[in-house]
């Protein structure tokens, strides 16, 4: 269980209007959105936590190595010589030296840090301490890596940075039977495209869970994918999301509804009709399609700036064909992706006004719900499995 924490310097009673029963409740106070002491309190608190932290084929070869994030979770990935993908904290055991330089990759035989050239072996143990003998007390085995909790679920690593939260069983339930059926640990990435926005990320997320919008600012999506359809689905773990269907005779979502692939082996009938759309709190966004999955990777950089990586994932026998294009979801979805872009970004400067005020959920705003309670908990203080 993940251990209670100090609550979030938010409004008491903004948040406990945020709780209220769907119909009656609001939307998370401002400060939520645009203070920077409640987003370094998210990286502490929620971002230590169980977080996506790229895809598995991004580790492919022995002696990969990759760091990600800065400051208390900061981490280095390491592709060991068994085969096994492994998180460390990215600091040295001696001076605390970054193993790594965040953002930056290097295939090695060995770890080693760019300051006093401590090394160690890809499993994290410690190989050479320049300097230090048999004879002076020094125990090398004392002095290894750190290593952090990572699971590769589905093809997607995930990394418990704090080492406190729930087990990743409890934090994915309910979603194996969900998202197994399209196998995208099977699936092969073709293309990627990275978007730094001008807002902060649970504005990314709110978008996500809401097709309220999708009438107004999303023509060619309501085109294949009527806004009134679907339906949000309760999960038992830290996941939320739902189901929208296509158009009769719609293959796919594309600008024209059908398909430049084909269809995931092994799907019903009805995950060949609707598209699911899951929310990994907090940072991975997966949409499963009846012949891709997309996911959006979620990485906040201030109160006010998230980078966002959109990756597009076909199965292999698809991808390995010399004339296959995947033009016809990628293009449909970046289209589709610079929409939101633009509104949630209009939201965080209509946010930066001091004059906003938390405003009510519509009918089929039931999915922004999940959300901001799920978020408004986490401000509470309260365990993460409650």
């Amino acid at each position: 269980m993940f251990k209670q924490y100090d609550p979030a310097p938010v409004p008491a009673d903004d948040l406990a209007a945020s709780l209220a029963p769907f119909g009656s409740s609001r939307m998370l106070p401002r400060e939520a959105y645009v203070d920077p002491a409640v987003f370094d309190w998210e990286r502490r608190h929620i971002f230590s936590g169980w977080t996506c932290v790229g895809h598995a084929s991004d580790m492919a070869g022995v002696g990969t190595q990759r760091a990600i994030g800065s400051g208390a979770n900061a981490m280095l990935l390491v592709h060991g010589d068994d085969g096994v993908v492994r998180a460390f904290a990215n600091t040295c055991r001696h001076r605390g030296h970054e193993l790594l330089e965040c953002g930056t990759s290097a295939k090695r035989r060995g770890i080693v840090c760019p300051y006093h050239s401590w090394s160690y072996r890809l499993d994290g143990g410690l190989r050479h301490a320049p300097g230090f003998g048999d004879g002076d007390g020094f125990e090398p085995a004392e002095f290894g890596l750190t290593p952090l909790r990572l699971v590769d679920w589905h093809g997607w690593l995930f990394v418990d940075a704090s080492g406190e939260d729930v087990e990743f069983a409890q934090h994915v339930a309910g979603l194996e039977e969900i998202v197994s059926p399209y196998r995208p640990e099977e699936l092969v990435i073709v293309d990627r495209h990275s978007y730094e926005l001008a807002t902060n990320w649970k504005v990314i997320a709110e978008n996500y869970q809401e097709c309220y919008h999708c009438s107004t600012i999303h023509p060619e999506l309501s085109k294949i994918s009527p806004p009134d359809t679907g339906e949000n689905l309760e999960f038992a773990g830290s996941w939320m999301g739902g189901w929208m269907s296509m158009i009769e005779g719609a293959e796919t979502m594309s600008f024209t509804g059908k398909s430049g692939g084909v269809a995931i082996k092994g799907l019903s009938e009805h995950e060949l009709r609707t598209v699911m759309y899951l929310v990994g709190f907090p940072n991975l966004l997966v949409s499963l399609h009846p012949d891709y999955v997309m996911t959006h990777v979620m990485t906040p950089l201030a109160a006010d700036r998230t980078h966002v990586e959109c990756a597009w994932a076909f199965p292999k026998d698809v991808a390995a064909q010399a004339d296959f294009d995947p033009s016809y979801a990628v293009d449909f979805w970046d289209l589709t992706n610079r929409q939101d872009w633009a509104a949630c970004e209009s939201v965080q400067r209509g946010l930066s006004s001091p004059h906003a005020r938390p405003g009510p959920l519509a009918p089929d705003e039931d999915g922004v719900y999940q959300f901001v309670t799920r978020v408004a908990r986490s401000y509470q203080g309260r365990d993460r499995s409650s």
